[in-house]
């Protein structure tokens, strides 16, 4: 790092959360100072271990055996799970068939629900955002899912202001409905916001907290009631979180939580036959989801995420320390993590590479800025990297070993920052195309260089990838941005000199593009476009007396007359205007509406029998 820091890199250090101190560590020491909680974070542990439960039908319930799960840094079982297996599925499936399709709540059933979701939210954002009660989740998600105390503070700090823009009336606003005109008096289309009813929302480890809480909390506000399954190994986070939205008023009933391996949790999917299920994860789990459940399925799934460095250099160290956040940041363990960086030549000049590396290496185990990878063994990520190397011109840059003295189990890896430099012509040839664009879920990263006459050639690379999450375009030069973000496709592009990756915050779209079954988080349209929510649309052919009234007083009032609709009782406001003897009654004659008196307008409005129908109207209506 350079000794002096540039100016853009300086505001980011200045503006950042409070780090892990000794004062952190004081914080909550006394499971009862949090009335929600059922654990204590720093007793979790072989003697005194964790237990996480299962909630059905508003019960806090077990099950028939226990799943042990290890702590991730130095292999002692520390969390029991009361995981379900297949013969015990039934009270889930129950309780998903017994919601109906139009779900808990909806425009025309129970809206008060929708101002009770504001409410919920509005008390969860408070609640979480208390000093002791963010450092409490914070602390349990790095137990379960090591990072750094500033990466799971961000996660606690996302997800309550989340919570935050959904509160108050926000909620309803999520379901504002729309109405077209007809095509004569009395006809009108609606279309309104419409819930799934019972939905499924399947979560993977590396955000324990945000991922799952956000896609709930869309289902729930909307009205349908989702099972929850979140990766056992982190579970213990999102069961305390629904034990805080208990708290701040969420029913007991809404919401299902589930621990279960993936084979029963298929079969749960196939008997209690959600209307849609939402799953983040890896794409070979979603292509299968996709298949058993006959496409009712939206999909947040891996992304290989690039980011080029456009011609024009500028501000060196920002750049760098953003490159190693994005690919090294929670040990790379992020769908959004940097996996392959193209560096223009003009980049290749400058000691970017050098400083990247430099902050690399500075990340260590003590301060959990590098730790274990949770789904890869060191075996299985060597095994790639090395069959990278054999390929023509390619080197490795840093990284490349295991990291030592740790106890990390051998079940999950271990491996320092890794970069490996690849050619670009070696990466396009269609033999090893496939073999690159692998995505690594670690702390790896590709990166590679292109002159500026190559720039098709780095366009058409990423016209070839088949995940499209994230992508940056680093630079200023507003015809470069236009040429990339134009012949691009993923779901979020962050472009300017700034420009990363990973960070995504709660205030804009996070979601792939390219696919029919993307799934977004975050934002009012990812609730109401491409999560768990449907549109109804309905069509109004018929309407009361009242109802045509209205519309009379509004087409006088267009054509500049005195109305004679004076009266406020519908009965006298109708014998005034009919023995007004107004032409303007003329369009209505074909019109067959039944008014309550018992006569249509088309007998009402005939001329033949003005005398008559005036007497029945006497009759009626004295």
């Amino acid at each position: 790092m350079a000794p002096v820091l540039s100016r853009l890199l300086f505001r980011r250090i200045v503006q950042a959360p409070f780090l892990r101190t000794s004062t952190g560590f004081s914080f909550c020491r006394n499971v009862h100072s949090i009335p929600f909680s059922s654990v204590e974070v720093e007793q979790i542990s072989g003697s005194k271990p964790g237990e996480v439960h299962n909630l059905v039908q508003g019960k806090w319930i077990g099950s028939s055996g226990w799943n042990t799960i290890v702590d991730p840094l130095n292999g002692e079982p520390f969390i029991k799970i009361a995981e379900v297996n297949e013969t015990e599925i039934q009270p889930f499936v129950k309780s998903l068939t017994k919601c109906p399709k139009h779900g808990l709540h909806n425009p025309f059933k129970s809206p008060e629900r929708y101002l009770l979701y504001g409410d919920v939210s509005s008390k969860a954002a408070g609640m979480l955002s208390i000093p002791k009660v963010t450092d409490f989740f914070a602390r349990l998600i790095q137990r379960v899912s090591p990072k750094s105390y500033q990466q799971a503070w961000a996660e606690v700090n996302v997800t309550v202001k989340f919570l935050r823009n959904f509160s108050g009336d926000q909620v309803r606003f999520l379901a504002r409905s729309f109405a077209v005109p007809g095509d004569h008096l009395g006809q009108q289309s609606h279309g309104y916001r419409w819930p799934y009813g019972p939905v499924a929302i399947i979560t993977p480890f590396n955000f324990p907290l945000e991922i799952p809480l956000l896609q709930v909390m869309g289902a729930l506000y909307m009205g349908n009631k989702p099972v929850l399954k979140v990766d056992s190994k982190v579970s213990i986070v999102m069961e305390q979180m629904i034990r805080l939205l208990h708290h701040c008023g969420l029913p007991l009933e809404d919401l299902d939580f589930i621990n279960c391996d993936g084979k029963t949790m298929n079969k749960l999917l196939i008997e209690g036959n959600p209307s849609m299920t939402l799953f983040t994860g890896s794409s070979r789990v979603a292509e299968k989801l996709a298949v058993d459940l006959k496409g009712r399925i939206k999909l947040e799934d891996a992304g290989f995420d690039w980011k080029v460095l456009g011609p024009d250099v500028r501000e060196e160290d920002y750049v760098a320390w953003v490159c190693d956040q994005d690919a090294y940041a929670c040990s790379g363990q992020k769908c959004s993590a940097q996996s392959i960086l193209f560096m223009h030549e003009n980049w290749s000049k400058t000691s970017l590479i050098s400083k990247i590396k430099d902050l690399a290496e500075r990340r260590n185990l003590t301060d959990l800025t590098i730790g274990p990878v949770l789904t890869l063994t060191n075996e299985m990520m060597l095994d790639h990297m090395n069959k990278l190397l054999k390929m023509p011109g390619a080197k490795l840059l840093f990284g490349g070993e295991p990291l030592k003295n740790h106890s990390i189990p051998a079940i999950y890896g271990a491996m320092k920052p890794t970069a490996v430099y690849l050619p670009l012509e070696e990466m396009m040839k269609d033999e090893n195309y496939e073999l690159v664009t692998k995505e690594i879920f670690g702390p790896f990263q590709i990166i590679t260089e292109y002159k500026s006459d190559q720039l098709s050639v780095v366009l058409d690379a990423l016209e070839r990838m088949h995940a499209h999450l994230t992508a940056a375009v680093v630079s200023n030069d507003p015809l470069f941005l236009q040429e990339v973000i134009g012949n691009t496709v993923n779901g979020t592009t962050y472009a300017g000199l700034r420009a990363r990756t990973t960070g995504a915050p709660q205030n804009h779209w996070f979601g792939p593009a390219g696919d029919p079954r993307g799934a977004g988080i975050g934002t009012p349209e990812a609730i109401k476009l491409d999560q768990i929510l449907a549109t109804k649309s309905t069509h109004s052919e018929s309407a009361e007396y009242d109802m045509g009234l209205r519309s009379f007083i509004d087409m006088r009032s267009q054509r500049g007359k005195k109305s004679p609709l004076v009266h406020s009782r519908p009965r006298i406001a109708l014998r005034n205007w009919y023995n007004n003897g107004d032409p303007l009654v003329r369009p209505l004659q074909t019109l067959k509406f039944r008014l309550n008196i018992g006569i249509s307008i088309e007998e009402l409005c005939g001329r033949k029998q003005v005398g008559q129908n005036r007497a029945v109207i006497s009759e009626k209506w004295k």
